[in-house]
């Protein structure tokens, strides 16, 4: 008799608790809206060395955005051997001209994932495509007086790519990206090292994104 008084005491607590939540779905986070406009830098780095770019970017709706960025990077033959000398000078036996490349890509990028990840998580592919201003200096020369003697070309490229924005600051935007160029000459190419053309540029990157939403 007591053991089933006891029991009984439990069960009419037990029926006094409100059991809100249990089994409801926890409601959905509203999408973050972001401003339609970004501008900002890119820092790189790739197999030819460290780079520098700009780019600006238009939001047409959550998932979907235009672009157009200008960067400046070193191309180098994948044959070139660096050596450091007794003075700490920096030699490649046989190199006749730097590389200067400077695309100018205007493309579009995609979102991935939104209904999916929270917005401070926010991967995308992306492609573009335009033309690249190429740049050669001779190597025997120090780098910036080189340039009274430079040569400049013209040709096409283009890169496709993946990365992500982090963060929901609605002001500042930072993020990371893997890019690959293409910068192909329709003729014998660009002189790298002596007697060797190179017709095919470009190459993998790493690149940090730091801009401004507005």
């Amino acid at each position: 008799m007591k053991n089933l008084l006891i029991i009984s005491l439990l069960l009419i607590s037990f029926s006094e608790i409100n059991p809100q939540g249990i089994g409801e779905l926890a409601p959905e986070k509203p999408p973050v809206f972001f401003p339609k406009n970004t501008w900002g830098a890119d820092i790189m780095f790739g197999e030819g060395g460290f780079g520098l770019g700009t780019f600006y970017r238009r939001n047409l709706d959550n998932d979907f955005s235009l672009f157009g960025d200008f960067s400046i990077s070193e191309a180098k033959d994948e044959q070139e051997v660096e050596y450091i000398d007794y003075y700490g000078r920096t030699i490649v036996f046989g190199k006749k001209n730097r590389i200067l490349q400077m695309p100018l890509n205007f493309g579009v990028q995609q979102r991935l994932f939104s209904s999916l990840i929270y917005d401070n998580l926010r991967p995308y592919i992306g492609a573009g495509i335009g033309p690249s201003f190429i740049v050669t200096t001779p190597y025997e020369l120090e780098f910036f007086s080189s340039f009274k003697k430079a040569r400049g070309y013209f040709t096409l490229g283009g890169y496709i790519g993946f990365g992500a924005n982090f963060g929901i600051d609605q002001d500042n935007l930072i993020g990371i990206n893997v890019r690959y160029y293409v910068i192909r000459f329709f003729d014998q190419g660009v002189e790298s090292l002596y007697g060797k053309y190179k017709k095919d540029l470009g190459g993998f990157y790493l690149t940090l994104n730091i801009g401004r939403m507005y």
